[in-house]
């Protein structure tokens, strides 16, 4: 079992348009509504390729209820904890080459609230193998927050992958979380170190894993991933980079590094489904959805190399 963790979750509504025009009015070809936030994302694209997952998180208020109607919609398994303030939405606005978000900040949690949170969360680890903590904090949840939560994890003898930025990323790696996957601005952010291409990203990946990180998958857009591990370096991508609706990619990314994990597979093998899934969420309408057919199709299009 997978469980998955968004401390703020999202209502996700994603307007489609044929070009975005700033300050210009639009007509929207389709609007969809989705239960959202980087961990709901890892979820769903889990629960797509039929692996044992369970979604958990803070979600409260009418948003909070509609988030969790919609999860109970696409039977994905959830056990959100309810807390006082309205959950938060999310809006991307998506054209053919790509797409603009508009993040909600998400309601002020109470220490009251975090911690009974806390409890909640230690109480689903039974069973659980991966574990994966993903996204922003809400006000008022501490930056210690993914700290906590993996250490609780580690206690119950779960894998730990960690999806954050920030002063929270910063904080967690000080628990060494088993898999690490931070974005280019990320790792800049952390290291100090302008990530430009693969050779940059094996430098401050380096760097990141001083700072307590186990393995490390490291995104770099449109020219794929490199992974350090205890095990080796690779780098993995497609020929032609894709344009289309990044937003989620990174999730579905995510998903099958879980996965991997879960099933012991080798890395080079779990860098092919990383990328494969990561593109073909791109070409995704919506996040956290993926195309069965066109994910196995990319696969065979992914070049994995040993660096």
């Amino acid at each position: 079992m997978i469980l998955t963790v968004t401390p703020n979750a999202a209502l996700d509504v994603t307007y489609q348009v044929d070009a975005l025009t700033p300050y210009a009015t639009h007509r929207v070809a389709a609007v969809a509504e989705r239960a959202g936030g980087k961990g709901v994302n890892v979820a769903r694209v889990l629960h797509g390729l039929g692996t044992p997952v369970l979604a958990t998180g803070l979600a409260g208020g009418p948003t909070g209820q509609r988030l969790r109607e919609l999860l109970v919609a696409d039977d994905v398994a959830e056990a959100f904890l309810p807390v006082t303030g309205d959950a938060r939405r999310t809006v991307v606005v998506a054209d053919r080459a790509d797409a603009t978000g508009f993040w909600e900040p998400g309601p002020t949690v109470s220490a009251a609230e975090w911690s009974a949170f806390t409890a909640h969360f230690a109480a689903l680890l039974a069973g659980v193998k991966v574990v994966v903590l993903s996204g922003s904090l809400p006000p008022g949840v501490p930056a210690t927050a993914y700290a906590e939560l993996l250490a609780l994890a580690h206690a119950a003898g779960a894998a730990t992958i960690l999806d954050a930025d920030g002063d929270p990323l910063r904080q967690g790696l000080r628990v060494q979380p088993d898999l690490v996957k931070p974005n280019a601005s990320e790792l800049h952010a952390l290291t100090g170190i302008r990530v430009d291409g693969p050779d940059a990203a094996r430098t401050a990946v380096a760097a990141l894993r001083e700072l307590g990180a186990g393995d490390v998958v490291a995104s770099l857009g449109g020219g794929g991933l490199v992974a350090v591990s205890a095990q080796g370096v690779w780098r993995a991508r497609l020929a032609e980079p894709l344009t289309g609706n990044p937003t989620g990619a990174g999730d579905a990314c995510v998903a099958a590094l879980a996965r991997g994990l879960l099933a012991g597979q080798p890395w080079p093998e779990r860098l092919r489904d990383a990328v494969a899934l990561s593109a073909a969420a791109v070409l995704s309408p919506v996040a956290g959805t993926v195309d069965p057919d066109v994910y196995q199709r990319l696969r065979t299009e992914v070049i994995v190399d040993a660096c």
